[in-house]
């Protein structure tokens, strides 16, 4: 099937156009971006030219920020194509429950995807933690955005999410793996003083889990959580990557395919089956962490 790539950025280039390249189900047919396109397919500076130009092709894959993407997805939907959306899937709840509308009226797949939760352990911690009783948890995903995101200044306006960007990851994986579901209780978000969103976050959640995101973190990077059950400890480490049971390496499943060449792989049997797929759990964490989080400002920050 042909699939148009829209928003040609760091992260189309580095996971969504190899994990394209090498699928046995997707040809990168076009592209979408203001800033130069992909080698060797079409490319479009706006979404519309690519849709009236390319009746030929089904599918469009959004990785473009959550403010602009609404738009997009929007115009794809009513064009009849199949859209998958890069996490966060939109910069509102009520937005993407707008094009959850849509997609039904259409006949068409919407698929907001979340990469975290096709790392290599993350299935075997779910069915490890499946019938027991989380106790306490605790989750530190710490990473420096200098490094990430580079000059990426979208990340800190209003709607980038700030850390929250690496943070919805773990959330993802959290709302995933849990056999009962969370909420928030508290949070604490530290705003940069020349910025709108946060560069630190310490979240309170239900069953006993706390989490801690920064923004700020050199060097090596963290991305780690750890839960006390009613039998036994379990710590999900390198993004979801590494499974350790009671202390001792549990291994997971080793993945031949890698993040996002699984959620392509998704996406093809989304549309085959003609069904959706739009979990917003780990935004409602967020946008409750934005509703009941107290705001500390803290020193400027400049990439």
């Amino acid at each position: 099937m042909k699939i148009a790539l829209v928003g040609i950025g760091k992260i189309a280039r580095d996971q969504h156009v190899p994990a394209i390249s090498s699928s046995p189900d997707w040809t990168l047919a076009a592209s979408v971006s203001r800033h130069g396109g992909n080698e060797g397919v079409e490319s479009f500076a706006r979404i519309e030219e690519m849709l009236a130009a390319r009746p030929d092709i089904p599918a469009v894959s959004l990785c473009l920020p959550p403010v602009p993407r609404f738009a997009m997805a929007e115009a794809a939907l009513r064009a009849g194509r199949h859209v998958m959306l890069e996490k966060p899937p939109g910069a509102t709840l009520a937005e993407v429950q707008a094009l959850q509308a849509l997609a039904r009226a259409q006949g068409v797949t919407l698929f907001a995807s979340w990469h975290s939760r096709e790392a290599q352990a993350v299935a075997a911690a779910r069915r490890w933690l499946s019938g027991r009783r989380i106790e306490s948890g605790r989750i530190t995903w710490r990473e420096d955005v200098r490094v990430w995101h580079p000059g990426q200044d979208w990340i800190f306006a209003a709607g980038g999410m700030g850390v929250f960007d690496p943070g919805i990851n773990a959330l993802s994986i959290l709302t995933h793996i849990l056999p009962a579901p969370v909420h928030l209780r508290a949070a604490e978000l530290d705003f940069p003083e020349n910025r709108q969103a946060p560069i630190a976050a310490r979240l309170r959640l239900s069953q006993g889990i706390e989490a801690d995101f920064d923004f700020r973190q050199q060097g090596p990077q963290t991305w780690d959580m750890e839960f006390v059950t009613d039998a036994g400890r379990l710590a999900l480490r390198m993004g979801g990557n590494v499974l350790e049971v009671d202390g001792a390496e549990a291994g997971g499943e080793a993945s031949i395919m890698g993040e996002y060449p699984a959620l392509y792989a998704r996406m093809a049997e989304l549309v085959r089956r003609g069904a959706s797929e739009v979990d917003l759990s780990p935004m409602v964490l967020v946008a409750d962490a934005f509703t009941l989080g107290s705001r500390n400002t803290v020193d400027a920050f400049e990439f």
